[in-house]
């Protein structure tokens, strides 16, 4: 009761004209940046930052929670109509997103993604709300080895999942790993794989290699089979809304989804790739129409999606807890906090009650003004898909390109994101899986130093892996899910000999 006692309180600090004002603001920001590929939250809310350096505390914190919200639910627009994820979090989104448009279907796939975004984030807002402290406890209780294991386990699901072939998925995986090791090594301070380029110390972006791989990716495999196989996009094809069956399919997924990306997303190096990526597995196994996957199944929009908001609130639980920012969003609200004298930790909700649980009280309002404003606009949406291919696809590489510059203006940025592009035609032409790639971008470092920590604390013993209980287990799961489609594989085959 005394959560819901501050929670009123935290409403009252949150419905006030200007704070209202300031959450419309956050979420228009945040969908426009999270439909324009190359462009997310966490850039915006930088750019904003100095901006806001003389505004209200509350307010300011408020718009960059808004913008964190709307960059959830814009990334999920273009990748499902143009497979192009503005957000790393929408990838998964975009497997089966992009072919329900592809196929007519884009209506019902942004209905599913905007109602499940609502009911995910809505959830999970109460999560943060009743579980804070107790999912505290839990992720401090993790330890290097688990925080491993959990890579490990999302490395193995993701490869073994996507695509037709695992040895082609665990093959993407290590393109992606290889890339994670680009740049400074923290704990020597030598350059890796560099090759004395200066613009390479810093690591590959993620959002150029995700923008390379999936925007000029698709753009050049769609010129490349023009005239051969030209594909028909049909804009829109009976209701723009769900059905009862598309209904009666998304519930579930929405709720699982739910429940993979809170706690994950509350975990420090948790963030919103892995629960995605898991809850798309999730769906494609429990799935009681298999044959959809691979062309549009709906389950696979919606669970999702579900995970990649209800990780973004449950992203806010250690940034507010414990001051631990897991995303890089996340990581700009911790700066927007420290330029008004605020230290996010426990002694913030004693010190700030009001600017705390008035930020958690409007995540409630951003979700329903984001629910207001996404429905309404999916007529408008699904109309990109009537602009002719060569203007579509031309606009694409453009709005690529400008948000590749708007990042990093370098000329290097520009020819990675043009080598990623070819690469990415490449994977599309003998059917290797992309997503692996981003994801061992992405969670390689963080798998690497999480090793590392774990070995040296360990003095290089390492059986120490598997004298935690969690990483144990989390391991054993890990084996399991890559011996798994080999052995089905096998099976299948002796199954046909017979």
């Amino acid at each position: 009761m005394e959560a819901f006692t501050s929670l009123a309180g935290g409403l009252a600090v949150a419905i006030q004209p200007m704070n209202l004002l300031f959450a419309l603001i956050g979420v228009l920001l945040g969908t426009a940046v999270g439909v324009l590929p190359g462009i997310g939250p966490a850039l915006t809310v930088a750019l904003l930052l100095p901006i806001t350096f003389k505004l209200d505390p509350a307010g300011s914190i408020i718009m960059f929670a808004g913008i964190y919200y709307g960059g959830m639910y814009g990334g999920s627009t273009t990748a499902i109509l143009i497979n192009t994820p503005g957000e790393s979090a929408s990838m998964a989104t975009a497997l089966e997103g992009n072919l329900m448009a592809k196929a007519g279907r884009g209506g019902p796939a942004l209905a599913t993604s905007a109602i499940g975004s609502f009911v995910a984030g809505t959830i999970a807002t109460l999560g943060l709300t009743l579980l804070a402290p107790y999912l505290v406890e839990i992720a401090v209780s993790f330890g290097p080895e688990d925080y491993f294991a959990l890579m490990v386990v999302a490395f193995v699901t993701v490869s073994a999942t996507f695509g037709d072939s695992p040895v082609r998925g665990l093959t993407s995986l290590f393109i992606g790993l290889l890339l994670g090791l680009v740049g400074i090594d923290i704990l020597s301070g030598q350059s890796r794989l560099s090759f004395g380029v200066p613009e390479l110390y810093d690591n590959i972006e993620v959002t150029t290699l995700a923008v390379g791989l999936f925007a000029v990716g698709e753009a050049l495999y769609v010129a490349s089979r023009r005239h051969i196989h030209e594909e028909k996009l049909e804009p829109v094809r009976g209701s723009l809304w769900m059905t009862k069956e598309d209904w009666k399919r998304s519930w579930k997924p929405w709720l699982r989804g739910t429940l993979y990306g809170f706690p994950i997303g509350a975990l420090p190096a948790g963030g919103a790739e892995i629960p995605t990526f898991l809850s798309y597995a999730t769906e494609k196994r429990l799935t009681k129409y298999p044959e959809d996957f691979g062309k549009g199944a709906i389950e696979g929009v919606a669970g999702p999606e579900a995970a990649n908001n209800a990780s973004a609130a449950g992203t806010l639980v250690p940034l507010l807890t414990l001051g631990l920012p897991t995303s890089a969003t996340a990581a700009m609200m911790l700066a927007g906090f420290q330029q008004y004298g605020l230290n996010p930790g426990p002694l913030l909700f004693a010190e700030q009650p009001n600017l705390v649980w008035g930020l958690i009280a409007s995540l409630f309002i951003a979700n329903a003004m984001l629910l207001v404003l996404n429905l309404p606009l999916v007529g408008l949406w699904v109309k990109l898909l009537a602009i002719p291919q060569p203007w579509l696809y031309a606009g694409i590489l453009v709005f690529a390109t400008m948000g590749t510059i708007a990042a990093n203006p370098s000329p290097v940025e520009l020819v990675m994101l043009t080598v990623f592009g070819v690469l990415g035609f490449l994977m599309r032409r003998f059917d290797f899986p992309i997503a692996p790639v981003v994801v061992g971008l992405i969670l390689g470092p963080i798998a690497e130093s999480q090793l590392r920590r774990a070995l040296s604390i360990s003095l290089g013993d390492p059986m120490v892996l598997l004298q935690s209980p969690i990483s144990a287990t989390l391991l054993g799961i890990a084996v399991i899910a890559l011996i798994l489609p080999f052995f089905l594989k096998g099976l299948g085959r002796f199954k046909a000999v017979e």
